[in-house]
């Protein structure tokens, strides 16, 4: 498999290239850990709430168990604390609801912020490489080939010329029509070198 080019210009280009995605991959991920752990930061007033509201229901509860021992209006004054103790349970859902809120959030945030340069390569980079290295894979395993294989690279080279450059190059046509090993030879060269080979 060819994935990077023979020539030094074009394979220079393709390192740097590969070297900002990954640069950028990592930078993504890192900013993505930053802004979870800021916005988890927003999850302190949830904890205090479920803190204070298990406080707040522990105390009544406690209340309500030493006032249910008082003779005449005991039952009643705990059931009065037991309305508080459920006051305390409100307070720590509503604490948990926020937690949670803020958990789905950081995460949400720190996905799209991978998901945007992510989305980028692989729209961008990914298929320039994956066509690149395709190609090249292809033109090298014909170069093997010998002549045949340059044969195929030069008639690749005459088809997909520029009609214009083609009707100028008929000597080449006809060179290539006759198995001219000199023009063969040449249009093979063309043809490697579009796709960054020797």
């Amino acid at each position: 498999m060819k994935v990077y080019a023979d020539r030094p210009a074009r394979r220079a280009a393709q390192l740097l290239a590969d070297l900002f995605a990954l640069g950028l991959t990592t930078a993504a991920v890192w900013l993505a850990v930053q802004v979870h752990t800021e916005v988890m930061r927003m999850r302190a007033p949830g904890d205090g709430l479920v803190d204070a509201g298990s406080g707040l229901r522990g105390t009544f509860d406690s209340a309500a168990g030493k006032a249910g021992g008082i003779p005449l209006i005991g039952d009643a004054l705990a059931g009065a604390l037991h309305t508080g103790s459920a006051a305390g349970t409100k307070l720590a859902d509503a604490g948990h609801w926020q937690i949670d809120a803020v958990t789905d959030l950081a995460w949400w945030m720190a996905a799209f912020v991978v998901a945007l340069p992510v989305v980028f390569l692989l729209v961008s980079w990914l298929p320039l490489r994956w066509r690149f290295t395709r190609g090249a894979t292809a033109a090298a395993r014909l170069r093997r080939q010998g002549e045949d294989g340059l044969d195929l690279l030069a008639l690749r080279a005459l088809v997909t010329r520029p009609l214009p450059r083609v009707a100028k190059a008929g000597e080449l046509t006809a060179g290539w029509r006759e198995h001219d090993p000199a023009v063969i030879h040449r249009l093979a060269g063309w043809e490697l070198r579009r796709h960054g080979l020797r």
